[in-house]
């Protein structure tokens, strides 16, 4: 005997009293009874699933580095860490795991890779046990790269395909590939091949004999020429700007020159924006025009703060300067420093001139007080300078100046000098804020002949250098070095400025600033000596005089553990001499800390000296300002 709750529906095959049923008679679309058996259902399926529920953990071995971050990073059951997974679930990620290990490890070259391990379960958690084998990484074999035209025998583009990675019977690196690839068609828009194309780019991998054939060839079309330049938002009529192209209309593309025009503006000063760039769109007849975007700067800017250094103690700056005065670009500045051992004001007025070379005429006057523990000079300065770019160097030519009252060692001077100088400098940076690959040499000679408003006669030449090099991602490695030669008729008569002194925070660190040099010869001590006792507040522990000569060498490595922090080491060497038979060498050593704040580098360094009898104890520097 059957009852009613079993028998099938005659219209439908369904139980009489199933929820479907209910459903069909209940207004409200189920019944109470309904909707309490499938609230019932529901309860008894999700318990029955999260019986088996847990977390799943991945244990991997066999690879480690890069290639096990990039097979983590691929691995779908590695993203189920954090959330429960069921025993179904957990075998069917694991299962997909072999081809994901396989596809992770293949742009690194790997392309016969064996995948072992299990499953397994304890209690409620999971661990997915994965045994890589690499292997060995396919090599490549052939490297087919083909240019057509003359593009192979441009510099960048040569350089660029020398230079291709991964090379010949190199493992086969998919992201060094790609790098690579990006690098040759950049190289050859660079070198003026504006249309450049990549036409073939294959790579054929042969298993079984674990080796790859990469071809690659671009169609470049014609070299393109530099055509008329167009500036738009700035201040200055075109015929002015036009100075500070570096080129001429219809001279080959280069991607150098269009940098370099854009320097040479953002070096002006003038602008806030600057933005040059080819404008393709209008490119005809194998011509491109150059479209510069402008946008003026704050015209005056007004300077002000303090600073503390080692060399000149604590102080206030100050300073006020008009970008532009006409539209002529004349400029001017005036500036001012307040510190404990240095006072100086001074005012300068710039005239730029036409041509292409950033020509200009600066005149300016300076006062400058300064009293460190080896001299104190008060002296007064003019100068007339004209400045432009050489083959890439700034070549300055001036007529100065200078008179005024010294002390050195204790004994009084004063001097008037007039003399022609001549400077050459260049610099080069990857990144001025923080350099990791750049460098900077100034060479510079100066002299003057007595009796032509000259107490003396004098030749003077000197040369800094100094060298950055990034070392992996964390480190950089400094090198520096000054080299200097004076003649002189009546040495005394030369101010402390044009004399050479050694020591301090950008010299030998481990000695207190202009410290090291010829000491006072021995008959002028007593008088020294006598000015000292008439004088007790002046400081008569260094007698040093200054030298003819300069020697100065540093090396430094920095590791920086966080982005913006780093340590120092360093070891400086050299003297200030007057003859290469008096040179004795100092040494200074110490350590550093390093911090790249809003404001530029800030370097605090304590410096020893070495294996020095009259020099003890730990000297601290601390500077604030650009890497070059």
């Amino acid at each position: 005997m059957q009852t009613s709750a079993s028998r099938d529906d005659a219209r439908t095959g369904r139980p009489r009293g199933s929820c479907y049923n209910c459903a069909m008679r209940s207004p409200d679309g189920f019944s109470r009874q309904c909707r309490m058996r499938l609230a019932s259902l529901i309860a008894l399926l999700s318990a029955a699933g999260s019986a088996h529920a847990g977390h799943i953990a991945v244990q991997l071995d066999g690879i480690d580095g890069m290639q096990r971050d990039a097979v983590m990073a691929g691995l779908e059951i590695a993203q189920y860490g954090d959330r429960e997974v069921s025993a179904a679930q957990a075998r069917r990620l694991y299962e997909h795991a072999e081809a994901q290990v396989r596809k992770a490890l293949e742009p690194y070259g790997y392309y016969s890779v064996e995948v072992s391990g299990e499953l397994r379960e304890a209690g409620d958690s999971y661990a997915a046990v994965l045994h890589v084998t690499a292997g060995e990484p396919v090599k490549v074999g052939t490297l087919d790269l083909r240019v057509d035209g003359d593009a192979d025998g441009q510099r960048e583009v040569r350089k660029a395909l020398a230079a291709f990675l991964p090379a010949k019977g190199s493992p086969l690196d998919h992201a060094a590939y790609e790098k690579s690839k990006a690098t040759i068609q950049a190289a050859l828009f660079a070198s003026g091949y504006l249309d450049a194309e990549l036409v073939t780019h294959q790579v054929e991998v042969t298993r079984s004999a674990n080796t790859a054939e990469v071809h690659l060839a671009w169609k470049v079309g014609s070299r393109y020429r530099l055509g008329a330049t167009t500036f738009e938002g700035g201040q200055f009529p075109d015929p002015f700007l036009q100075r500070y192209i570096p080129w001429n209309e219809g001279d080959f593309y280069t991607q150098d020159q269009v940098l370099s025009l854009q320097q040479r503006l953002i070096d002006a000063d003038y602008f806030a924006v600057v933005q040059v760039q080819p404008d393709t769109e209008h490119a005809a007849d194998g011509t491109v025009p150059i479209k510069v975007m402008l946008a003026p700067a704050k015209r005056t800017i007004y300077t002000g703060g303090v600073f503390i250094g080692t060399d000149t103690g604590p102080g206030v700056r100050g300073g006020i300067e008009r970008r532009w005065i006409n539209r002529r670009g004349h400029k001017m500045k005036l500036e001012t420093i307040v510190a404990t051992r240095l006072r100086t004001a001074s005012v300068q007025y710039q005239i730029p001139l036409a041509g292409p070379d950033s020509h200009s005429l600066a005149f300016g006057a300076t006062f400058r007080d300064e009293n460190t523990d080896a001299s104190t000079a008060r002296t007064f300065g003019l100068a007339a300078t004209d400045s432009r770019i050489w083959h890439g160097w700034t070549r300055t030519l001036g007529l100065k100046f200078l008179t005024g009252d010294f002390r050195v060692a204790n004994l009084e001077g004063d001097t008037t000098l007039l003399y022609p100088e001549v400077s050459f400098s260049r610099k080069r940076a990857d990144e001025p804020s923080f350099v990791r690959d750049g460098w900077s040499l100034t060479a510079a000679a100066r002299g003057g002949q007595k009796g032509l408003l000259s107490d003396t006669s004098f030749a003077q030449a000197s040369v800094d250098a100094k060298w950055i090099r990034g070392l992996g991602e964390r480190s950089r490695f400094i090198a520096r070095g000054s080299i200097g030669a004076t003649h002189a008729g009546d040495f005394d008569k030369l101010p402390p400025e044009l004399r050479f002194f050694a020591g301090g925070d950008r010299s030998i660190r481990g000695y207190p600033f202009q410290t090291i040099g010829p000491p006072l010869p021995e008959e002028l001590v007593a008088q020294a000596q006598a000015e000292c006792a008439a004088h007790p507040k002046r400081d008569c522990q260094d007698l040093i005089v200054g030298g003819k000569n300069l020697v100065v060498a540093s090396a430094e490595y920095e590791y920086y553990f966080k982005p913006n922090w780093g340590i120092a080491t360093f070891v400086d060497t050299g003297d200030a001499f007057s003859s290469f038979g008096s040179y004795r060498q100092k040494v200074g050593v110490g350590v550093g800390a390093r911090w790249r704040s809003p404001v530029g580098m800030v370097r605090v360094d304590l410096g020893f000296p070495v294996h020095d009898d009259h020099a003890s104890g730990v000297e601290l520097h601390i500077v604030i300002g650009p890497d070059l």
